[in-house]
């Protein structure tokens, strides 16, 4: 099976299906082999929809429960609740953002000023380190912009322990080309691999792992399997959780952006939605298959809003509003969040007014809630 993706609510709504019908009862099984493209996935790759919210949370583990019963869906659940626990968690040390934006910045200096360092990075990046496994995975992210989410964990590991490169300009390559890139599971990803977001406790790579969750397809040699963690002089602060703003009645303009694009779910009572925007803001440097993703998934968005509330929809242009009200979907920390115009009314769904006050620490505090998440 290739790594294709047609971005629209339909397609995502038909790969689960296919995922419940097929690979979905071997999931806990099989999630950690990673059998390469052209062969049938042992996950959901449901990733690209959720990134976007072409499809929600709740209805992908509503419909995982429907399909597998009690008991039947905990690990896969557990993976989706992983995204949620990402986005609340920099959602409140929104400084794990800004601090590895600013060490993108600092990484691309030290490559100007160390032409060793750039002699390596640049062969990571173009599938030349000469790992076995590491750059057959650079190549299918820059070819495909997809990877198994265990090939993602060893790549970050080879990229910081072996290689010795810098962990943000490893983030951002990830975020240039995965057409799933989250500003939250990415970032805290990459900083959990390196030991910074649960300090002291890294992902290191190791050649028995890799040989039997690639079946024999990759065998690398040369792996640091002993590193230490990486520190940092003061972790991410936590914040305290914004408050929603309360809907305004009557006519409204809704904005639409590429962290939330099923609007017809969005909990807007009391307004009328009269006028229809989409916003994109891509990630910084993303490839021309992420930007043409990313599009996609707004054409197919503000066709189906234009529809449901039987009123004009366009990309965002001057005036657009026309001086009405805007509201819009919470935008996490990222992108969409710092390109948002001033002024707009931000609605948060139940299910991240529910998860994210649980999401502030480690995981563990939000999987043991999960059973009471699962309505919300």
């Amino acid at each position: 099976m290739h790594r294709t993706f047609t971005m629209t609510r339909a397609a995502g709504l038909e790969r689960l299906s296919d995922f419940l019908e097929g690979p979905g009862a071997a999931y806990s099984a099989d999630r950690n082999t990673d059998r390469g493209p052209g062969n049938g996935p042992s996950t959901s790759m449901l990733s690209p929809y959720l990134r976007r919210r072409l499809i929600t949370e709740a209805e992908v583990v509503a419909a995982a429960d429907r399909a597998f019963g009690d008991g039947g869906a905990e690990k896969f659940v557990s993976e989706v609740f992983w995204r949620t626990y990402f986005k609340g968690h920099l959602e409140t040390h929104p400084a794990a953002w800004t601090d590895f934006l600013a060490e993108v910045g600092h990484g691309h200096d030290l490559l100007a000023a160390e032409p060793g360092l750039r002699r390596i990075h640049e062969s990571a990046i173009e599938g030349r380190a000469g790992i076995d496994g590491f750059d057959d995975w650079a190549r299918e992210l820059v070819e495909t912009g997809w990877l198994h989410n265990h090939a993602r964990m060893w790549f970050a590991s080879i990229w910081i322990f072996t290689l010795r490169l810098p962990w943000a300009l490893g983030a951002a390559f990830f975020m240039r080309h995965l057409v799933d890139g989250d500003p939250a599971s990415n970032t805290l990803s990459w900083r959990w691999v390196a030991g910074l977001h649960t300090r002291g406790k890294h992902y290191v790579a190791r050649a028995e792992n890799i040989r039997r969750y690639t079946e024999g397809r990759f065998d690398p040699v040369g792996l640091d399997e002993y590193p230490d963690a990486l520190d940092e002089p003061m972790p991410p602060r936590e914040v305290a959780l914004p408050q929603a703003d309360p809907m305004p009645e009557g006519d409204v303009a809704l904005l639409l952006h590429l962290d939330d694009l099923h609007p017809e779910s969005l909990p807007l009572r009391g307004t009328k939605i009269v006028r229809i925007g989409g916003l994109i803001d891509h990630a910084q440097g993303a490839s021309d298959r992420v930007k043409a993703a990313d599009e996609a998934a707004m054409a197919d968005a503000l066709a189906r809003a234009t529809a449901h509330f039987a009123c004009p929809g366009a990309p965002v242009g001057n005036g657009w509003a026309d001086g009405l009200p805007v509201v819009t979907a919470w935008a996490p920390v990222g992108p969409s969040a710092t390109a948002m115009p001033d002024g707009c009314l931000r609605v948060r769904r139940a299910w991240d007014d529910a998860a994210w006050p649980k999401s502030t620490r480690g995981y563990s505090r939000l999987r043991s809630a999960i059973p009471a998440l699962r309505g919300a």
